[in-house]
């Protein structure tokens, strides 16, 4: 069995880094040379949870993280199915006194677990079967309940790991995290160096799934990028913030003290892609002290994505 990292573990991974935070009119054009014609896209027809077909359109996110069945990786995976459903309504419905937007409880499912051992395909990362994370996202949808899974891929890629869930995210209540923290380089481990990924390879997902979301006819999708280094994604101001099919979120997922998250809140805003929201996490066990909803919600911009690990 491959071993994932243990919470104190992680802890020692991430401390550290927080501190730092055309043609004229008239002209001919041949048969060869005329632009297709447009193909008419479908028109999505599912809802969001929340409702619409715009993952932002008047709507803050509260979400559990974890991996289903394991209590070490988050909340999420500390209780059966429909327990953990529950949980997260119940979570959600904490911050809805404190914010004018309808507040949408969701799930942040780790599908792909950062791993010490290189595993048969040697990218030292877990990939969790379809059949495994499929319960948990058909009774999230019966619920109303957003989900993003969350990839951590090691050394291999964002894409390829993505692809792997094709079936998952064709659900239109199911969008996509990437978690640069472990996305290693060849010759790195886990733990021995803080993981990045450059901004062509967020862009190669960005492409496939809005591409897979248009094609589908499927309301609009959530992709989730985790960062507490400006490092973490490399040349971020080239990331394709063009695609209406997606909302991007940068999550600043740092833990510690309120004082340090803060500093990496503003350095992570600082000179972000136009059209980015952000997210912030909380860290039940690790942030001194952990903020509340009214707190919480009081964070300026108000943040429109927050989970809880």
């Amino acid at each position: 069995m491959l071993a994932s990292f243990t919470p104190a573990a992680v802890r020692t991974a991430t401390g550290v880094a927080l501190v730092v935070l055309g043609l004229t009119a008239g002209a001919l054009v041949s048969p060869a040379t005329a632009a297709p014609p447009q193909v008419a896209q479908p028109t999505p027809t599912a809802e969001l949870p929340g409702g619409g077909t715009r993952i932002f359109a008047g709507k803050t996110y509260v979400a559990l993280y974890g991996h289903p069945g394991t209590r070490a990786l988050g909340i999420l995976g500390e209780q059966g199915t429909a327990a953990t459903i529950r949980r997260a309504k119940k979570v959600a419905a904490s911050y809805r006194p404190h914010t004018g937007r309808t507040v949408v409880p969701a799930l942040e499912i780790i599908a792909t677990v950062a791993s010490r051992s290189a595993g048969a395909d040697g990218d030292y990362s877990a990939e969790s079967p379809v059949r495994k994370l499929r319960p948990l996202v058909k009774a999230a949808k019966r619920a109303g309940v957003y989900v993003v899974l969350d990839l951590q891929p090691g050394r291999s890629t964002f894409l390829s790991q993505a692809k792997r869930y094709r079936s998952l995210l064709l659900e239109p209540h199911v969008g996509l995290a990437l978690d640069p923290e472990w996305r290693l380089k060849p010759n790195q481990r886990h733990l021995r160096q803080i993981g990045s990924v450059r901004a062509s390879e967020v862009n190669d997902v960005i492409d496939w799934l809005a591409d897979l979301t248009r094609d589908a006819g499927l309301p609009q999708k959530m992709l989730l990028l985790h960062q507490f280094r400006t490092s973490m994604i490399t040349n971020r101001s080239a990331l394709d913030t063009s695609r209406e099919e997606l909302a991007l979120v940068i999550q600043m997922d740092g833990l510690g003290s309120q004082p340090a998250k803060q500093a990496t809140w503003r350095a992570l805003r600082k000179g972000a892609p136009k059209g980015i929201v952000f997210g912030w996490k909380n860290f039940i066990d690790e942030d001194r002290p952990m903020l509340g909803p009214k707190a919480t919600m009081a964070i300026t911009p108000e943040p429109r994505w927050v989970s809880f690990q």
